[in-house]
């Protein structure tokens, strides 16, 4: 780790907890949303089928407006453009609950989805750039604030459902207040502008070929983590005749082994290398996905889906951060990155149900169980790179903005 003055260890500690804090604002803006989805399908009058599409459109529109994120920093800063993209997913928080059929909801979803990516890439950068600084990993734990973001999110939007207020009010309320809460977060981030002179990124271009063979491995894990979320308690109460408690709780339990591992996976990584912890977790998750095809009852396959979450937790940080360190223009490689793991978040749920409606979800998670023994196969391109002895901002080739 290169030595860091008293001074300039104190603002990176602060700009540590100030990323971590937006990460979790981000995470409780989908926790507030997700809940209330029932809501939004009455209330816009919108069938199964088409509310299906409509929950398509998120990932559309973060997939083509993430790499705008790279060009929006080069111009305004890391700090400045994180508050602006922050400020937007905060505030796009509203926007579904108020369409009034589903046309208006495709199109607010997009916005939402958009949004999101693009801050989703801003905050990553800038995770990547301060993990740099410090010298040893913090982007689990980051994404580990995001679960937690998330879950919080969750529960307040469980607690709206359960006394019947109306999802636009809630929303509006909740919006105003992690709009508040991202600005005060982002105060405390680096601030980081592009060195006088520099080219600027292109608005759209297609991901760098090392985000490409970085961008598979995440793929992998993130199919795993979407059929499981989407599947679990489904697989628990048809295929395993579960009840719906148990079916439900294993959704939960995943969610929260996955937060869990998070939050602690720095340690490891720090301990045993990206591409250790990367191939154990495969193994894990190898090791989980096969329990769930053989399991005989429900409580064996809740194993195995909690085997899966420790096994791709910290995949998708890793191939963050790994993107970060690819080559001159950490933005853009990670917008590749994201592009290539929401496209496999965005694939898993209907691929799997495609699959079983033509086998069993049994056969579905032997897929599954496959693209988690690639995650082994795969871990070595997430080695790191030597930590940069001169600083990067997250805007490409760079000098960071002295702060007093």
């Amino acid at each position: 780790m290169k030595y860091q003055p008293t001074g300039e260890q104190g603002q990176l500690r602060r700009a540590r907890i100030a990323v971590a804090a937006v990460f979790c604002v981000h995470g409780a803006v989908t926790g507030n949303f997700a809940t209330r989805v029932p809501w939004i399908q009455e209330h816009a009058g919108v069938s199964t089928g088409q509310l299906g599409l409509a929950l398509a459109f998120p990932a559309i529109g973060s997939s083509l407006l993430m790499p705008l994120s790279a060009a929006v920093t080069h111009r305004f800063g890391a700090r400045a453009a994180l508050r602006g993209l922050l400020v937007l997913w905060t505030l796009a928080l509203a926007l579904p609950a108020l369409a009034p059929n589903v046309y208006a909801l495709c199109a607010a979803l997009f916005l939402y989805g958009a949004s999101a990516g693009m801050a989703d890439v801003a905050m990553n950068a800038l995770g990547v750039e301060t993990e740099n600084r410090l010298g040893r990993s913090i982007m689990s734990g980051l994404h580990g604030m995001w679960s937690v973001g998330a879950l919080v999110g969750s529960a307040a939007g469980t607690l709206a459902a359960h006394l019947g207020t109306d999802a636009r009010l809630h929303h509006l309320v909740a919006a105003a207040v992690l709009t508040l809460l991202g600005l005060a977060a982002c105060q405390g981030v680096l601030d980081l502008r592009s060195a006088p002179g520099s080219a600027p990124p292109p608005r759209f271009a297609l991901p760098p070929r090392s985000a490409l063979v970085i961008g598979l491995v995440g793929f992998c894990a993130v199919f795993a983590e979407g059929a499981s979320l989407d599947w679990s308690a489904v697989y628990l109460r048809d295929e395993l005749g579960g009840s719906a408690g148990a079916a439900a709780a294993c959704t939960t339990a995943f969610t929260l082994t996955m937060a869990a591992a998070r939050i602690a996976g720095d340690r490891v990584v720090d301990r045993h290398g990206a591409v250790r912890t990367v191939r154990g977790g495969g193994v894990l998750a190898t090791l989980g996905g096969l329990l769930v095809v053989v399991a005989p009852g429900p409580a064996v396959a809740m194993s195995g889906f909690a085997l899966m979450g420790l096994g791709v937790a910290v995949v998708v940080p890793l191939a963050f951060a790994a993107a970060g360190r690819s080559g001159p223009n950490p933005s853009q490689a990670i917008a590749g990155v994201a592009t290539i793991t929401y496209t496999s978040g965005l694939i898993a749920p209907s691929a799997i149900g495609s699959l079983a409606d033509v086998t069993s979800l049994v056969v579905s998670f032997g897929l599954v169980t496959v693209l988690a023994l690639g995650l082994v196969a795969g871990a070595r391109v997430l080695r790191a790179a030597a930590r940069p002895q001169e600083e990067v901002s997250p805007a490409g080739a760079a000098a960071p903005v002295r702060q007093p």
